[in-house]
């Protein structure tokens, strides 16, 4: 019986996500530079968005479930007085506003705007999005002529900062179209249209589509409007400065060919999503074997404050580690039996015996 190849270093890798490329892209491109299938990413970014990208390698691809309910940062320009098919630049035009509506548009109408869109808000997704209606995705109903309306669900924008307004005079569309993306026709069209192209930042809870709150600022304002650009800074406690561009991991990789890609571990990166758990050797065993333990002291002290943020998608969870250092696993307290328990949620390392000092 052939050997199995031993597995390579597991950890999460933060990118710096290029204007042109697919998410799935750039998963394509770590898969050759880690050596290995096991990768994935967390938070898709669409192709003319940049910035943070985080990418799970062998066994924190695990971890990505939780990545992605991580809030978001994000800098963006919207431009108000064109609406798109798509919410964003990539898409077919379907109205464009008269002129003397949008130069009627003061800076502070805009920023009032935006602080109807923070808080806790009912959002409607872009009809080009991912979410499925009736086992087929909206996007590919969209591409088919089909007219989708999503239901609405709940949002927490924390900051919608309007940074900068200018108002320019772009060249106006040959054509629009209408929602199914049909051609309208008869339609006069003016040689430029008058546009705002506002500057703003985001801090949002996971789910929140950007594109959607920039079709919607255009909406409170009365006019169309759609996202031109967009950039990730930050997701959960992970900044864009720390992020690498494939480029330089590419170079990393041309010079020292045999040696692993610069990754945050497995267990760091458990700590810095969750709160860690110091187990004992009779600890790590019974967890390493799906059996419960006595519960965690307010889910575990985090290194940071990303496991008490208000969105994450982490707090409760605990990251479980042997004597020796090992992530053993993520677990949780639950009710078993009318007693409180510290359960397993996620094994990395099953079927294992621990000692004290292992």
């Amino acid at each position: 019986m052939a050997k199995k190849t031993p597995e390579g270093p597991s950890g999460l890798v933060v990118i710096d996500k290029p204007a042109g490329m697919t998410s799935h892209d750039v998963v394509s491109r770590m898969r050759r530079l880690a050596g290995t299938r096991r990768v994935g990413h967390a938070g898709t970014l669409d192709p003319m968005a940049t910035g943070v990208l985080i990418l799970g390698v062998n066994k924190a691809t695990k971890l990505l479930t939780w990545v992605v309910g991580e809030s978001k940062t994000y800098t963006t320009t919207i431009r108000l007085g064109l609406g798109t098919i798509t919410d964003d630049a990539e898409g077919d035009v379907i109205s464009v506003a008269d002129s003397a509506r949008v130069e009627s548009i003061t800076e502070q109408r805009i920023k009032d705007a935006s602080a109807q869109l923070t808080g806790e808000i009912m959002q409607v997704p872009s009809s080009v999005s991912a979410i499925k209606v009736d086992g087929v995705r909206s996007y590919a109903r969209v591409r088919l002529g089909q007219e989708v309306k999503l239901e609405a669900r709940p949002i927490t924008v924390d900051e919608f900062s309007i940074e900068s307004v200018t108002r320019k005079v772009v060249e106006g569309p040959e054509h629009i179209v209408d929602m199914t993306g049909e051609p309208v026709e008869g339609t006069d069209l003016p040689a430029q249209a008058s546009v705002i192209d506002v500057e703003a930042t985001v801090s949002c809870s996971s789910g929140t589509y950007i594109r959607a709150l920039a079709r919607d600022l255009g909406a409170a304002l009365g006019i169309s409007a759609h996202l031109i650009a967009l950039r990730r800074t930050r997701i959960g406690e992970v900044e864009v400065a720390s992020a690498a561009t494939l480029e330089q991991l590419q170079f990393i990789k041309d010079r020292a060919p045999d040696q692993p890609l610069p990754m945050l571990s497995l267990e760091d990166a458990a700590r810095k999503l969750f709160g860690s758990r110091a187990l004992s050797g009779a600890e790590a065993t019974d967890i390493s074997n799906g059996r419960r333990i006595t519960p965690t002291d307010n889910g575990g002290e985090s290194e940071t404050p990303a496991a008490k943020s208000k969105h994450a998608s982490t707090a409760g969870i605990s990251a479980a580690f042997a004597p020796d250092g090992t992530l053993v696993a993520l677990i949780e307290n639950k009710k078993w039996r009318g007693h409180l328990v510290a359960a397993p949620v996620l094994v990395f390392e099953s079927g294992k015996t621990f000692g004290e000092n292992s």
